[in-house]
């Protein structure tokens, strides 16, 4: 029989795996070693592999027999794909947001405008501050279950958003998009809602490019090559 103790901690070693890849932490191309992994995060290689396979599942990281495993290149069309899932999920809620809007939700939301606007904000404070956000307009549309779905779709998408937000867009680009959308809610013109959160949304494909065309080693190819293998990631 398993030890049941050790599936809370394959979990934990998963999710930090996932969240160091996409907080760019374990930058895309780069090399993962089993070995030095399960050593600074000081546990057998077991729940490290376990992590990289469903870390493959989703295309976050990619596996070479005989060669090794790489965290994946940023995937313009896994990008596209869950763009598409996104839109389809926020702009639909949007046309669900009630006349009588919830007024302690809106003053969540007020609240969390400002601190995307703080001076001191960094990025990963204002990625979450983003997310949190987003899921907040689902909870005011009456969605806010469809959330896990769309978080689950877009490891690819979160990536090249942060990779935005640190070359490209600074973060008060996105700020002031969102307070727009929460104008537009307020005033009970969802078709002006949703005009700019299309818009807001489909802002990352312009990172992309101007990304690709400076950095084109984090992105895929069409028909990416076997990748070449950089220095070999270990924690601290």
């Amino acid at each position: 029989m398993p030890d049941s103790r050790n599936r809370p901690n394959r979990r934990v070693i998963y999710e930090t795996l996932r969240r160091k890849v996409l907080t760019l932490e374990l930058e895309p191309g780069s090399a993962l070693s089993e070995k030095d992994l399960a050593a600074g995060l000081g546990v057998s290689r077991t729940p490290v592999r376990e992590g990289l396979i469903l870390l493959a599942e989703e295309g976050l990281v990619q596996v070479f027999p005989q060669i090794g495993s790489f965290v994946s290149r940023v995937d313009p069309q896994r990008v596209a794909d869950a763009q598409f899932l996104r839109e389809a999920v926020e702009l639909t809620a949007l046309d669900d947001v009630p006349g009588d809007l919830d007024e302690d939700l809106l003053a969540e939301l007020a609240d969390n405008l400002v601190r995307q606007r703080s001076a001191e904000v960094d990025v990963e404070e204002f990625f979450a501050l983003d997310e949190e956000f987003h899921r907040g307009l689902l909870r005011l549309s009456g969605h806010e279950r469809a959330w896990p779905t769309v978080v689950s779709a877009k490891g690819h998408l979160d990536r090249a958003r942060r990779l935005g937000l640190y070359e490209s867009s600074p973060p008060e680009v996105y700020a002031d998009q969102h307070v727009e959308i929460m104008d537009a809610i307020r005033a009970h013109d969802l078709a002006r809602a949703r005009a700019t959160m299309r818009t807001h949304l489909r802002a990352v494909f312009a990172d992309i490019e101007r990304l690709r065309a400076r950095k084109p080693e984090l992105f895929a190819s069409n028909a990416e090559a076997t990748p070449v293998r950089k220095s070999v990631v270990v924690w601290q």
